[in-house]
């Protein structure tokens, strides 16, 4: 619909719960484990993929029929998004879906560090943002980080990118563009946001948004302090959350125990215990990053069910469409390569 009008997220809500109940669950995967790349494209026809499956069906096959598919899925999913909502409540789907927006952002920027093919930049997109075709297509086309910046002037993007970019000619770093990034789209998200002092659906919305950003932080500071670079996760913390000041997060990122023990004695601790005990258990970056998404989906399903009224269980199943398209791009993938079936599973999250 549009920004103008009455906000209907009671009519919208509705509708995302009988989306929800299409989403692939834990049988789904156990079957597409099973089967061949073909095959899975076969199983997606006899879903809410059928569109995209039998529209590119002709151009593609196998896993590149799989990945194009999923991705127009998502964007078409999160169209009808917008399409159903009004007012304020389709403000804030609006500014959230900018998430894609940040994603095809680094997608481009990755391109362009590692000197990758404009194709193979292209398949990473996902056209799910306010980004039009053709700002995208100038964007997997950029040759430098400068081309990137320049397009983007005018975007919330623009100007924190164009900052960031010296500090990435210095240091010859992708972290100073990516955090540069994520600051523009939190900041933009968090604009006519309530506090999160009170019980009403804004507040509801609020909270989550706060962790977002402070599994966001966990997130960054981790991956910094596993590459090893001599930078300080200080230097890149997010503003917006509650659950860590700069200095808390530099030292925490450092010991995973700790890190641990730290959310689970925070507000965070009861409903997240169970994704607690994985993180803690997770022998990798990759596992513990799979736990962080499993309990940032329960944090906004949660917040869904305890304000109905709110964006909240909008967003808990953009979420949780965002999972499905990552885990069925695993599976595809994974099958490809020729991994044991046991191998990919461990790669999935699923709620």
């Amino acid at each position: 619909m549009s920004a103008t009008g009455s906000s209907n997220p009671e009519y919208v809500n509705a509708r995302v719960s009988a989306r929800r109940a299409t989403l692939f669950d834990e049988e789904d995967y156990r079957k597409l484990l099973r089967m061949s790349p073909d095959e899975i494209s076969r199983y997606m026809e006899e879903s809410t993929y059928q569109g995209p499956i039998n529209r590119l069906g002709s151009r593609f096959s196998g896993v590149d029929l799989i990945e194009y598919a999923l991705n127009a899925g998502l964007a078409e999913t999160f169209d009808e998004l917008l399409a159903w909502a009004n007012g304020r409540l389709y403000e804030q789907v609006a500014r959230y879906l900018r998430k894609f927006d940040a994603w095809n952002v680094k997608t481009a920027v990755r391109g362009v560090y590692a000197g990758t093919d404009p194709e193979a930049v292209e398949d990473d997109l996902i056209r799910a943002g306010e980004f039009d075709d053709a700002l995208l297509d100038q964007l997997v086309e950029a040759e430098s980080v400068d081309a990137i910046v320049d397009l983007l002037d005018g975007t919330i993007f623009g100007d924190p990118l164009a900052a960031a970019a010296e500090e990435y000619d210095e240091s010859g770093m992708l972290v100073p563009l990516e955090n540069a990034i994520d600051r523009a789209y939190y900041e933009n998200l968090f604009e006519g946001v309530t506090s999160a002092s009170g019980a009403g659906p804004e507040s509801a919305y609020a909270e989550y948004l706060q962790a977002e950003i402070d599994f966001r932080n966990v997130r960054n500071a981790l991956r910094l302090a596993r590459s090893g670079a001599e930078v300080d996760p200080a230097e890149y913390f997010i503003e917006g959350g509650t659950l860590f000041t700069p200095e808390e997060l530099s030292t925490l990122s450092r010991n995973r125990d700790q890190l641990v023990e730290h959310i689970r004695e925070s507000r965070y601790g009861d409903e997240l215990a169970g994704a607690l005990d994985e993180m803690a258990e997770a022998d990798s970056l990759i596992g513990f990053e799979h736990a962080i998404d499993a309990a940032l989906v329960e944090h906004a399903r949660n917040a869904g069910h305890a304000h109905p009224m709110s964006v909240c269980p909008v967003i808990a199943f953009v979420l949780a469409k965002e999972r499905e398209v990552d885990n069925i791009r695993a599976i595809a993938r994974g099958t490809q390569a020729g991994l044991d079936p046991e191998e990919i599973r461990a790669e999935l999250v699923v709620e």
